[in-house]
């Protein structure tokens, strides 16, 4: 099975309280197993506050619901051996 690597890595994000905000991140391979998305060293699930999906097969994307202060820090992306941060 070919290694999984970033392609398009995530992007510095500034929103205002109360707001959403999407960070995305492109990898080479469809379907890629062993994907990890972090906040502050927090790993995320899939919830009313954390949308986590899949577009297209190869564009992981992670929405944030009604951002307040503690969700300021690192948001970070991990496919296998790779990570990318914003």
């Amino acid at each position: 099975e070919p290694e999984v690597t970033i392609v398009s890595g995530l992007k510095d994000m500034v929103v205002f309280e109360g707001d959403d905000v999407t960070f995305r991140c492109q990898v080479s391979h469809e379907n890629a197993r062993d994907v990890e998305w972090k906040l502050q060293d927090v790993a995320l699930q899939n919830n009313e506050m954390n949308e986590i999906s899949v577009e297209k097969g190869k564009v992981h994307t992670l929405t944030l619901r009604k951002v307040t202060e503690q969700d300021v820090g690192t948001v970070a992306f991990r496919v296998g051996a790779h990570t990318s941060t914003a």
